[in-house]
C-alpha cells in the first residue's frame, strides 16, 4: 500500500474545527472511561536553548481504526516555535496510511479541547475572558471559545507588546468583540470570569489573592517538566481537572508546583460523561490543567485522512518500493 503525504496547507484547507467539536468530546469520555492503554509521551532536550523534542504515542481512540504516532519539536525561539508531523497507521496492520504537518491539527485540537473544558467548568454566565499569551494557541482558544459560549469583553496580556497589538487587530477583526491589552497580569485578569494562560512559564504567576471568587482558569503552558503557571496554593484551593491525571503530575499544572495526584478532582472526560461533577457553585474556583493527548492527534488526523481521500488531495509514495 502507498502513504498519503499531507502539507501544512493541504491540513489546513481539510480541517473544519466546527466538524471536530463532538468527536473530541466523545473521544474525551471516552479515554477516561474505556482507556486500556495509557498515552506517552517520550521527551528529550536539544543542544539549543530551550529546544525539546517529543513523541505522543499511541493514539488510540475505540470507534477508529487507526492509530497515530507524533513526532513534535519546540523551538521557542523560532517562528513558528513547533515543527512536526504525524504519522497514522492501520491498527490491525501498522501499514502506514499517511504522514501529515503536524502543528495546524496540534493547535486546533489543543484549541477546541481547551475550549471544551473552559466551557464545562465556567459559571454559565462567565462572559468576560482574560488571554495570558497572544501567540498561537491563545489566538485559538479564544476562538474556539466562541463556539460555545457568548463573550462580552476579552483582556490581553503579553510581554511582547507587538504580539498583543498584533492579537487585538486580528481578533477584533475576527470576532467584533471589544478587546483591551493590559499592562499587567494583575490588571488583565482584575474584571476576568475566565482566565486562558498558555506561556512558556517556569515559575507561578497566578494566585489566589489575584482573582476573585467563582473564576475560571485554564492553563495550557504546563506540558513538559519544568513548567507552571499556576500557584500550588492556588490548585490547592480550587476544583482541579485535568486531561490525564499521571501526565497532569509528570509534566502537567500538578507537577509543576509539586503536588501529588491527591489534588486533581477529575479527568474532563469524567466530567463529559456524568462520572464526576465539575463546578459546583458560582463562588468556587475551577482550573482544567490540560497537556494534550494523543487520542486528540488522532482525531484530527482521521478526520484530515478521509477528506483528503473524499477531494484527492496530497500525493502518494510507495517506502516499500
Amino acid at each position: 500500500m502507498e502513504t498519503l503525504l499531507l502539507t501544512r496547507t493541504e491540513v489546513q484547507s481539510l480541517l473544519d474545527p466546527l466538524e471536530l467539536c463532538s468527536s473530541l468530546k466523545a473521544a474525551f469520555a471516552s479515554y477516561s472511561l474505556t482507556r486500556h492503554i495509557p498515552v506517552q509521551r517520550a521527551r528529550s532536550i536539544l543542544p539549543q536553548d530551550n529546544a525539546s523534542v517529543m513523541l505522543l504515542f499511541p493514539g488510540l481512540i475505540s470507534n477508529i481504526p487507526a492509530y497515530t504516532v507524533k513526532d513534535h519539536a519546540k523551538f521557542p525561539s523560532q517562528s513558528p516555535s513547533i515543527k512536526g508531523v504525524i504519522n497514522l497507521h492501520d491498527l490491525e496492520t501498522g501499514q502506514l496510511l499517511a504522514i501529515m504537518d503536524s502543528t495546524y491539527i496540534t493547535a486546533v485540537r489543543t484549541g477546541l479541547s481547551g475550549a471544551l473544558g473552559t466551557h464545562l467548568l465556567a459559571r454559565r454566565d462567565a462572559k468576560n475572558v482574560t488571554i495570558i499569551g497572544a501567540g498561537v494557541q491563545g489566538t485559538l482558544q479564544l476562538r474556539s471559545l466562541t463556539y460555545f459560549r457568548e463573550i462580552s469583553n476579552v483582556f490581553v496580556y503579553d510581554t511582547s507588546l507587538e504580539k498583543a497589538t498584533s492579537f487585538v487587530k486580528n481578533m477584533t477583526d475576527a470576532l467584533k468583540i471589544p478587546i483591551t491589552i493590559c499592562n499587567s497580569v494583575e490588571e488583565a485578569i482584575q474584571d476576568s470570569d475566565i482566565i486562558i494562560s498558555a506561556t512558556w512559564a517556569t515559575e507561578p504567576f497566578l494566585f489566589s489573592s489575584m482573582v476573585k471568587k467563582g473564576v475560571h482558569i485554564t492553563t495550557l503552558g504546563p506540558d513538559e517538566p519544568g513548567k507552571c503557571e499556576v500557584s500550588a496554593e492556588l490548585i490547592e484551593k480550587s476544583i482541579f481537572v485535568c486531561d490525564d491525571r499521571g501526565l497532569a503530575v509528570q509534566m502537567g499544572a500538578i507537577g509543576g508546583v509539586g503536588l501529588t495526584e491527591d489534588y486533581i478532582h477529575a479527568e474532563i472526560g469524567e466530567v463529559i460523561a456524568n462520572k464526576k461533577i465539575g463546578r459546583k457553585n458560582d463562588n468556587q474556583f475551577t482550573i482544567y490543567g490540560s497537556v494534550g493527548l494523543a487520542f486528540q492527534d488522532l482525531v484530527g488526523a482521521w478526520h484530515v485522512y478521509q477528506k483528503a481521500k473524499q477531494q484527492n488531495q496530497g500525493r502518494y509514495i510507495n517506502f516499500l518500493g
